[in-house]
């Protein structure tokens, strides 16, 4: 399917394929990332020694400088979809050269920072050691990889905003292929040990993500730039940043609040904590579907808002959180009588297993409501109102589920169970905060200017 057709799709076809078309390969795309993710694990692992735990140190923060990257893609994708949905396509042409140009250029600037910093980031972690020397080579060689990280984060942006979930699941497919194969090569065969694990990933990132930016500059490949959209134009730059900015907060707070929540599920013990790490890595394969749904809702919602249809928008959330529910539920149901069996495949401790299958059946009860918070933020983030995306994601873990497993682990009577029900009404009360703003339909108003005496903003 071409970009026209594509665009025709999302503006005017049956609502079901729509989001069909566009989660499912959203879906297959983090799919593949989860078992790149316990493959490279698995790799590092045979070490024997602390080197995953030094991976585990750094990765908020690894996360938190990729928050930056990931809040000026959600906004690029917005303004790049809402444009193509007013079919104006050189407007949408010009904000993808931007989005390239601006985040390689800030994707250089902080990896400098952060490789020069990389030591004293991990001894101000409380590291020391053998810990210390395996966790800084690793951050400083991932802080290299930056740039590359940024670019696909630029490319995925601007082809989601097409409504293309196809070439950046390619694209990542491809990536996490290489990456699996240099991981051994690296790591055993030249006994580069953790830094070669560090070096296959950006290696196998930089190689796709000079690919897929070239791509771009290919005229029947969708949106065709050239190296005049690349120099920057500094009142879209403030746009994209005045858009993205609260993605990036809230993405950054999010990665932060949850390293806050360990130090809360540590003061229960391992068991808890392990318990909590079994049953998410669970809880991400069970939410895969309503992810990209959300995903595929950003792009739906965009480009039918930049065409003024309102209703139509409307209706995307609608199909959206009903597939969502109903997936969801139906997962749910057929989980529910072997989530012991599904936890003994990551747990041998009764203690663990007992405490890991109270959480995940818990998690089960709960799936609708996580996969509503999914379809609030995919709405929030497509129209550019990401003030609202950001609110939600931040107030449902440090405005509500934080400060209440503060209160009722010092209760009597709830003891470990206080973190479980605590997710579980934050995301209750977040679902009915986000409705609420979703219902003051502000989210309905672009973010772009199609009429030269209207100036529509956030």
């Amino acid at each position: 399917m071409n970009y026209s057709e594509k665009r025709e799709l999302i503006l005017k076809g049956d609502m079901k394929k729509v989001i069909w078309a566009l989660s499912v390969p959203v879906m297959i795309n983090n799919f593949i990332q989860t078992v790149y993710n316990l493959t490279d694990t698995f790799f590092v692992g045979r070490l024997g020694g602390n080197e995953v735990a030094a991976i585990q140190l750094v990765w908020p923060i690894n996360f938190m400088v990729m928050a930056f990257g990931i809040g000026m893609s959600i906004a690029a994708s917005a303004l790049i979809s809402q444009y193509i949905g007013a079919d104006k396509h050189e407007k949408a042409r010009l904000i993808s050269g931007q989005v390239v140009s601006f985040l390689f250029a800030m994707a250089v600037i902080l990896a400098m920072i952060g490789v020069g910093l990389s030591g004293h980031i991990v001894k101000w972690m409380g590291a020391t050691g053998s810990l210390y020397d395996n966790a800084t080579t690793y951050l400083s060689i991932t802080f290299l990889g930056m740039p590359a990280i940024f670019l696909l984060q630029a490319y995925n942006s601007i082809k989601q905003g097409q409504g293309d979930t196809i070439s950046p699941m390619i694209i990542g497919g491809s990536a996490v292929l290489l990456n699996m194969i240099l991981d051994p090569i690296f790591i055993f065969k030249f006994q580069m040990g953790i830094s070669g694990a560090a070096l296959a990933t950006i290696i196998a990132q930089t190689v796709f993500a000079l690919y897929a930016v070239s791509t771009l500059f290919v005229k029947d490949k969708g949106i065709k730039i050239t190296l005049k959209e690349l120099k920057w134009d500094m009142e879209i730059i403030w746009k994209i940043i005045s858009v993205g900015l609260p993605s990036s907060i809230g993405q950054a707070t999010t990665a932060f609040g949850f390293a806050i929540l360990n130090v809360f599920l540590i003061s229960f013990g391992e068991v808890t904590l392990t318990a909590f790490a079994i049953g998410n890595r669970i809880n991400s394969l069970i939410m895969m579907p309503a992810m990209g749904i959300g995903s595929a809702l950003a792009t739906v919602v965009g480009q039918n808002l930049g065409a003024d249809n309102k209703q139509r928008a409307k209706e995307a959330v609608r199909t959206s959180a009903i597939l969502s529910t109903f997936i969801l539920v139906t997962s749910g149901l057929i989980m529910w009588p072997f989530a012991r069996n599904i936890v003994e495949a990551f747990a041998t401790n009764e203690a663990i297993i007992q405490n890991s299958t109270e959480y995940l059946r818990i998690l089960i009860m709960s799936v609708p409501l996580m996969g509503v918070f999914q379809i609030l933020v995919g709405t929030f983030q497509g129209s550019g109102h990401t003030l609202s995306a950001m609110i939600i994601m931040m107030g449902r873990l440090w405005g509500i589920r934080i400060p209440m497993v503060f209160f009722l682990r010092i209760c009597p009577g709830f003891g470990p169970s206080s973190i479980w029900y605590a997710m579980v009404s934050s995301n209750l009360l977040i679902c009915l905060i986000g409705y609420g703003i979703y219902l003051t339909g502000n989210w309905q108003h672009q973010i772009i200017k199609t009429k030269p005496q209207v100036s529509v903003d956030l």
